[in-house]
């Protein structure tokens, strides 16, 4: 049996009653570790104490070349697969699933809380969002904008956008890979401010006014942790501010409601809240 946990957003305490059970009687205990991240400062010792089992990381490449003989395990023992957030808040899980399904290995997901319904906390009516976009690292040569036609569709429609941002992990450097050997870049994950600067600068390329630097935004770090962060302003406020460490996000506001206009007050930029 696979067991696909989710873990929720804060740390090794998020997990749910049925998700502990389901840990506790595995054979082998997998977190993935490449698609996000636990709070920072939280160590596998945590979970390896509250989880009563050692906790095996799952980097990119073993979930990518070495998945096949974690199913296999699967078929005759008991074995956890740990997610930050929901299971299926990555496409990669879903992949999982296919492939242990397409081996004869069953599957029990157990979910819990992601970004994508944690956003909640700053009033914003969740039925009220369009389509969600990823906001890539631009390079030099690179600059990706396919996110921008996605958000001026949603703000023709009214809706609200939640932009996800770029996280690089365990990412092999071109020059190491042009050697035929790999050595990693330093991991980096995408700020609320970068994120900004880079959607002003393909909004200043491609002048359709999807949004501009007046725009109402809302700003949120480490959502679902103890010192999560959540400030809502326009983008020239927001690209000012420290948001402090990852994992960031950020939502482009749309039309709004009164009632989630009364709950936005709460975090506007000048009686800037934090969950104590």
């Amino acid at each position: 049996m696979l067991y696909i946990i989710g873990l929720g957003l804060g740390d090794e305490k998020d997990i749910t009653l049925r998700g502990l059970e389901a840990v506790k009687k595995c054979d082998k205990v997998y977190l993935e570790a490449y698609t996000s991240l636990l709070s920072f400062g939280l160590s596998t010792q945590n979970l390896e104490n509250l989880y009563g089992r050692p906790i095996i990381i799952a980097d990119r490449e073993m979930v990518e070349e070495k998945a096949d003989q974690i199913l296999d395990q699967a078929k005759t023992t008991h074995i956890a697969f740990l997610v930050v957030g929901d299971p299926f808040g990555a496409t990669t899980h879903s992949d999982l699933v296919v492939r242990a399904r397409n081996m004869g290995v069953c599957v029990e997901i157990v979910h819990n809380a992601s970004v994508m319904n944690a956003i909640g906390i700053c009033g914003l009516q969740l039925y009220r969002y369009g389509e969600t976009v990823s906001i890539p690292f631009f390079t030099e040569t690179w600059k990706p904008d396919s996110f921008y036609e996605k958000i001026k569709r949603n703000r023709e429609l009214g809706l609200h956008t939640l932009c996800l941002l770029d996280i690089k992990v365990k990412e092999p450097s071109l020059e190491s890979l042009c050697r035929g050997r790999k050595e990693y870049e330093p991991a980096r994950y995408m700020s609320i401010n970068t994120a900004i600067d880079q959607l002003l600068e393909i909004e200043e390329k491609t002048r359709e006014s999807a949004y501009n630097e007046d725009t109402e935004c809302v700003g949120f770090a480490r959502i679902g942790s103890e010192d999560q962060k959540i400030l809502a302003g326009p983008m020239k406020q927001l690209r000012e501010v420290d948001f402090g460490a990852p994992l960031h996000c950020l939502v482009i506001v749309g039309k709004t409601h009164p009632v989630e206009e009364e709950m936005l007050d709460f975090y506007k930029f000048k009686t800037e809240i934090q969950k104590k």
